[in-house]
């Protein structure tokens, strides 16, 4: 008989190899719920809630259209189980009793009990000391959440914020690098068509930033989208 912790271990191990080979948000999103629904147990449906700084909520990635509906109605509620694991109440579990009359989710626990939702979990995403979302799960299977199926959640949960976080990490330093990009493209711009040195034409963009209050990389932009439509070709950063 295969020993149980060696078939966790290799689920998990399985799901960060997965989630270690995209390189783009909603390519790591796609893998985490894929990985979920194969890693723990007992579950049939499993989507992402990524939260903003502004606690503004929103599903990137689920693996059928049971999960984009019972997250979204909670959503609409505000109200239910994802929603307190991605706004950082920690790990919030609804067995089949807790979806019935006198839940602590009032309005969501019979509409997802009435949608075939048997019991529920949901885990904070949490790196860095900051909740990234929740890794939601729904079973339609089973009346309880046992303790195996909690543990490898969160191991897991733990694993999904993680890739999270450094795919954000690189998006974030892609988009820099492009802004710098393009912020020099129009900075020898503006040098060309003025006369001007380097450090006063970039003085010329923060100021045009500043006074029209528009964000310098939009600036930018539209000195570059103007000079390729000037010459018919394409500046370099566009």
């Amino acid at each position: 008989m295969t020993d149980p912790a060696y078939d966790v271990a290799e689920a998990l191990a399985a799901a960060a190899d997965d989630m270690d080979r995209p390189t783009s948000i909603k390519d790591t999103l796609d893998a985490v719920v894929a990985a979920a629904k194969y890693s723990v147990p007992g579950f049939d449906e499993v989507s992402v809630t990524v939260a903003s700084r502004d606690q503004r909520t929103e599903t990137r990635a689920g693996t059928g259209e049971l999960a984009w509906q019972l997250d979204a109605l909670q959503y609409e509620l505000d109200e239910g189980p994802c929603l307190d694991a991605a706004r950082g109440k920690g790990l919030a579990v609804a067995h089949a009793d807790d979806l019935g009359q006198g839940s602590q989710w009032p309005r969501y626990a019979p509409q997802a009990r009435d949608a075939g939702i048997r019991c529920q979990l949901a885990v904070p995403l949490r790196a860095a000391d900051r909740v990234l979302g929740g890794l939601n799960l729904y079973s339609t299977s089973q009346d309880s959440v046992d303790e195996e199926a909690v543990h490898v959640a969160g191991l897991f949960a733990r694993h999904a914020a993680l890739a999270l976080a450094r795919v954000s990490r690189e998006s974030q330093l892609s988009e820099a690098l492009e802004s710098r990009t393009l912020i020099g493209t129009a900075t020898g711009l503006v040098m060309a068509r003025y006369g001007l040195t380097e450090q006063r034409a970039f003085q010329f963009l923060v100021r045009a930033s500043s006074t029209s209050n528009i964000k310098l990389r939009k600036i930018a932009e539209e000195i570059v989208w103007t000079a390729d439509a000037e010459h018919g070709g394409t500046s370099d950063g566009r």
